[in-house]
């Protein structure tokens, strides 16, 4: 069997790379191809259209942007060895992310990692040839203190020496394109750049996928074709004025959403999915929107704008839902629950295994143990230490399995009398004086369709204030239940199936205590 490339058929080693850290990802062949066919038909076969790949790691998506065209190009140049030249002399450019995937990359496309050498399929006056490993530094204190990157966040320590990896990206440290090709024009910009900044002692992890995008949108090419985490369509660290500007922008033109990474990067975890999209110049209306739930094939495209809501709904069927919930314009739920570690203490007091010895005792709710400690101790809203309140786990599942409990199942949300408090492991959702409305409140959250609110905001495993933002605050005057909340919204039994497929049952907790708020 004879490629494009007019060589024998072997098995794809691309298929084979695992991954190399955390920020190179290398991307399946099958995804890129997938992702590819977003493009028009027509950009196969323009000869003038010069395509970036600014990020390579594999070299897989210049592979199979050559492969097409080189079938696309066959009528306007015949002669398949002039054809070939073209296309890898005069259309195909990239950057790779470090030295060694420069070599993996050049592999790839050239045939051979010396683009000069006898074995390249186009011989090229250097090395490199058209896809090189541009090093550059950090920026550090030109607009901060000094201890992170200005451009992208990254740690001092990352700058290790001449020899070391400093994961200083070129695309978005302004060294490439090199000055050499300042006045070079990019019709299509494609790939998988990294997401994150990741070093050792850093206890968070810095997304920087978003700064790509960023920059390849600045550049105003006529198409952009590109694969992210799908976390900012509702979180992740630092992406709100991201998220506003992606949900903005009509020249979005078609997203495909998996809720599942493994389903398209085997072997991978990408809490929150991924994500790739079409944008395009000359488009100026609604987005194209397809959502892949787990182990399943693409579902049907919607066209709608993204920013009908303050984030993006990755579920189409969820929008139709969520007009019906907002159109009766009631208070959201956001108010009622805590930030993160409701109550704070003097010192870091872990509390005693019983309340013998310690004046006036609060009974504290920990990760799934009880203890004890002195009342004294409380130095944040101490005055919902009397209350009935319900708490919540304040991380639980987010949203990798499937149907989704949202909350932990081991624990749900629960009632906390008077006297008793909890750690950070929980939000206070609530506080009252009234026993009955806050089990009715507990009973209210372990709905199906509380569950499924969250869940359309939370991506990841926190359980914030704001992922209640489109929960409705009703009245607890009456147990709230499924059944009664879907006919006051009037959901159709499609709706209600589709609401049940997402999230499921969650019984009642052993730890609760509502029978004794009740009373």
């Amino acid at each position: 069997m004879s490629t494009a490339l007019g060589q024998e058929h072997i098995p794809d080693i691309l298929d084979c790379l695992a991954q190399l850290s955390n920020d190179e990802v290398p991307t399946p062949p099958k995804l890129a191809r997938a992702m590819l066919n977003l493009l028009p038909e027509e950009v196969w076969s323009n000869p003038a259209y010069k395509w970036l790949n600014p990020f390579c790691k594999s070299g897989v998506f210049l592979r199979e942007i050559a492969s097409r065209l080189l079938i696309g190009l066959a009528e306007l140049e015949p002669d398949f060895d002039k054809r070939r030249e073209h296309i890898f002399r005069n259309m195909l450019y990239g950057t790779s992310i470090t030295e060694m995937t420069g070599v993996i990359a050049r592999r790839s496309v050239y045939c051979s990692r010396d683009a000069s050498g006898e074995h390249s399929v186009a011989r090229f006056e250097t090395v490199n040839g058209n896809i090189p490993f541009v090093k550059t530094s950090h920026t550090f204190g030109k607009d901060g203190d000094g201890s992170s990157c200005d451009v992208c966040g990254a740690p001092v320590d990352l700058e290790r020496g001449i020899g070391r990896e400093n994961y200083a990206y070129s695309f978005i440290h302004g060294t490439y394109p090199t000055e050499e090709m300042a006045d070079m024009k990019f019709d299509v910009i494609v790939g998988n750049p990294p997401y994150q900044i990741d070093s050792a002692g850093n206890t968070r992890t810095r997304p920087v996928y978003q700064l790509f995008v960023e920059q390849a949108i600045s550049m105003n090419p006529q198409y952009i074709v590109m694969i992210m985490p799908s976390r900012w369509f509702a979180g992740g660290l630092g992406m709100a004025k991201f998220r506003a500007r992606m949900l903005k922008d009509r020249h979005m033109a078609r997203l495909v959403d998996y809720r599942v990474e493994k389903d398209v990067f085997p072997g991978v975890n990408i809490n929150g999915g991924v994500n790739y999209f079409l944008w395009d110049r000359n488009h100026d209306g609604p987005c194209s929107v397809s959502h892949v739930p787990p182990s399943r094939t693409v579902g049907a495209s919607v066209s709608r704008y993204l920013d009908e809501f303050d984030v993006l709904v990755r579920q189409n069927e969820a929008v139709v839902i969520l007009r019906k919930v907002l159109s009766r314009t009631e208070p959201n739920f956001e108010s009622k629950v805590s930030s993160q570690k409701p109550f704070d203490f003097h010192t870091d007091f872990h509390g005693a295994g019983s309340e013998k010895g310690i004046i006036d005792p609060v009974l504290l709710h920990g990760a799934r143990i009880k203890s004890w400690m002195p009342r004294s101790e409380i130095v944040k809203n101490p005055e919902w230490v009397d209350q009935w309140k319900v708490l919540l786990a304040a991380a639980s599942d987010g949203n990798e399995s499937f149907p989704a409990p949202i909350w932990d199942l081991a624990v749900g949300p629960f009632v906390a009398g008077p006297g008793e408090i909890c750690s950070g492991s929980y939000l206070v959702v609530s506080p009252t004086d009234d026993a009955l409305a806050a089990a009715r409140t507990a009973t209210y959250l372990r709905t199906r369709f509380v569950r499924f609110l969250v869940s359309i905001r939370k991506i990841a495993q926190h359980n914030q204030a704001d992922r209640f933002a489109f929960v409705p605050d009703l009245p607890m005057d009456r147990e709230w239940t499924d059944e009664n909340l879907y006919e006051r919204y009037g959901l159709t039994d499609e709706e209600i199936g589709f609401i049940e497929s997402q999230v499921n049952e969650l019984p009642v907790p052993t730890a609760a205590v509502d029978a004794k708020a009740g009373q």
